[in-house]
């Protein structure tokens, strides 16, 4: 017998047929979860990109950063700043990431909200010019754009 539940999302309802990881995780006496809220926590990514990449997760089941209340989405971004802290305290990072999977065709395989805050450090990749937009490929690199559309004051030498 199949057990699901159905969630909803700002704009799709999906259909739970295996447990949900950080419903689990909020449970778990593992040692990953290192900050939280009343309705949030923050806890180590399991298989992080770079030192200090940590998940911010509501402790209750929420599919969508988009379905959160102003005042619930205020207090996510509270716990972003405060473990943005401990992070350059632990870590010393040179720029951050933020990102949320918003949808499968985002990526997303977890459905339920976490807000990935990646630290990022000079020479973890090769070139890190566009950051996120290099998500799609070839859509990093914006210099030649710039420079096609008279943009050039804009680019760095």
């Amino acid at each position: 017998m199949t057990l699901w539940r159905s969630i909803r999302t700002s704009d799709e309802t999906i259909k739970m047929t295996k447990k949900c990881f950080f419903c689990d995780a909020k449970c778990l006496d593992d040692g990953q979860i290192f900050a939280e809220t009343n309705n949030f926590y923050a806890r180590w990514d399991d298989i992080p990109v770079t030192r200090g990449h940590c998940e911010l997760v509501p402790k209750e089941h929420i599919g969508s950063l988009f379905s959160l209340s102003s005042d619930l989405a205020g207090e996510l971004f509270g716990l972003v700043q405060q473990v943005k802290v401990l992070i350059d305290s632990e870590h010393s990072p040179d720029g951050y990431n933020l990102g949320v999977n918003e949808g499968e065709a985002a990526g997303r395989t977890q459905h339920h909200l976490h807000v990935h805050l990646i630290p990022r450090y000079f020479g973890d990749v090769e070139n890190p010019r566009g950051g996120i937009r290099n998500i799609i490929p070839g859509k990093g690199n914006y210099d030649d754009w710039m420079r096609e559309h008279d943009r050039d004051d804009y680019l760095d030498d």
